[in-house]
């Protein structure tokens, strides 16, 4: 069967269900998906592992440029894709137009083992560390409410898209509110001046090198992460050919000027070697200028900004599987509506579970590492399905096109091979983990075809 053919029998295959996803999501509210879910704890997080590898200010703001710049890119393509497949699924959905099943299947797969639930795990984590340093908790006990968050989130995300929307825009807007404030107080108030190309204490000799240039891009762009699954409810959007090019595009230049000013607002406030030297920076800048009552309700924010980003990522990633499901791709559990709200609840249940497993299990380093390895993997399968597209499939409806072809994908999918590189050679080990719990997907297409029923014709 030829791609073209394949394409067509599962745009009229899917299996008739009594009830839909409901038709919910605004512009507004692409928006506060992309912001809310990109802006966790990379931000606050992430920083101390950028200046341990980087010797001046100007590589450390030129990295989170390239993996802002990066993202754009890849959020242009997704625009594209998205505005020529406005259903359900995004991604996946778009590996499949341009690949067919099998790799649709692998993503949605290694979304389900590691990608997504890893990627929520490594939150649970961030939300632990942080709420344990204000509730002064044990090791066990923030593991334990790592978990909870998880799947208490993932509770009120099964009760319905519109509660789930309702607190991903609240959660945004408090988050970008309480940012833009630090930012403002640590450029007023910060002691510090900023020399973009004096050499940082710590580093005798100059030493930026690729591969320590490509260890901290992987950490930027595990704080750009998330760029992607907006794409995932464009089922649910009331105007997705318009809204979703145009809320990845603001969403994401949103995210790059914050992510800058706040890098700009720590050096100017903590020296380097601090920076450096501390998990949470972010909360150390605001206790320099403002004291420690100040740094504890920056905590606060910090706990409610990783809440809205595990929100976002929890909403989304069902329904991938859901979509799947329904094309029979994925097992059919996958793709039951709840006939109440209308929600993937076991596709949220299943997902919650394992992510909450993960969280309780492993470190929030190494679960954003083996995140983005294998996530990117995927991401430039998914931009190379620009070109894949324009050439088998020229005439199609694109309501959006993107600006620059072929550039912007061109020099995305080298960045991800760049970075499927590097962590193949500064993690082995991780990236081996990473590669065979994707493996483990191939025998578990095959057995899921089989156990597909038999497709129905019509008279």
């Amino acid at each position: 069967m030829s791609r073209t053919e394949y394409q067509c029998e599962v745009s009229h295959s899917s299996p008739a269900s009594p009830v839909s996803l409901q038709k919910e999501l605004t512009l507004f509210d692409v928006i506060a998906i992309v912001v809310g879910t990109i802006i966790g704890s990379g931000v606050f997080l992430i920083p101390s592992t950028i200046a341990a590898q980087l010797d001046s200010l100007g590589s450390v703001l030129f990295v989170w440029v390239v993996g802002g710049v990066l993202t754009l890119f890849g959020a242009l393509c997704l625009a594209e894709l998205g505005s020529m497949f406005p259903g359900t699924g995004g991604l996946c959905t778009y590996l499949r137009y341009a690949y067919g099943p099998f790799p649709a299947f692998l993503y949605a797969w290694a979304l389900l083992v590691m990608i997504h639930t890893g990627s929520i795990a490594a939150l649970g984590n961030g939300f632990g560390l942080f709420a344990g340093q204000v509730l002064s908790l044990n090791a066990i006990e923030m593991k334990l409410l790592s978990a909870s968050s998880i799947l208490v989130l993932t509770a009120m995300s099964c009760v319905g898209i519109r509660s789930g929307k309702l607190v991903q825009n609240v959660i945004a807007i408090c988050k970008i509110t309480g940012l833009a404030a630090i930012i403002v107080v640590l450029g007023v108030k910060g002691p510090l001046a900023l020399h973009l190309t004096q050499r940082l204490p710590g580093f005798s000799v100059p030493s930026l090198s690729l591969t320590k240039f490509g260890i901290a891009l992987v950490a930027v762009l595990w704080a750009y992460e998330g760029w992607h699954v907006v794409s995932f409810v464009a089922g649910e959007m009331k105007s997705p050919k318009v809204d979703l090019p145009r809320g990845l595009f603001y969403g994401t230049m949103t995210v790059i000027l914050v992510f800058v000013a706040a890098n700009l607002g720590y050096y100017h406030t903590l020296p380097a070697v601090e920076i450096r030297n501390s998990n949470a920076v972010a909360a150390l800048a605001v206790q320099t200028v403002l004291g420690p009552t100040a740094s504890k309700c920056l905590s606060l924010l910090i706990l409610l900004s990783i809440l809205g980003s595990m929100n976002g990522l929890i909403l989304t990633g069902p329904r991938v599987y859901y979509a799947l499901a329904q094309e029979r791709v994925f097992p059919a559990v996958f793709g039951q509506l709840s006939a109440r709200y209308r929600t993937p609840v076991m596709a949220l249940i299943v997902q919650g579970i394992w992510a909450a497993l993960l969280a309780a299990s492993g470190s929030y380093e190494q679960l954003f590492t083996d995140v983005i390895f294998t996530a990117w993997i995927f991401y430039g399968l998914g931009v190379a399905g620009v070109f894949v597209l324009r050439r088998t499939q020229p005439h199609a409806e694109r309501p959006f096109c993107v600006p620059g072809h072929p550039w912007p994908p061109l020099l995305f999918c080298a960045a991800a091979v760049g970075v499927i590189v590097s962590t193949l050679i500064t993690r082995p080990v991780g990236a081996s983990i990473g590669i065979g719990l994707v493996a483990c997907g191939v025998p578990v297409y095959f057995v899921c075809q089989k156990a597909q029923p038999p497709e129905r014709t019509s008279s």
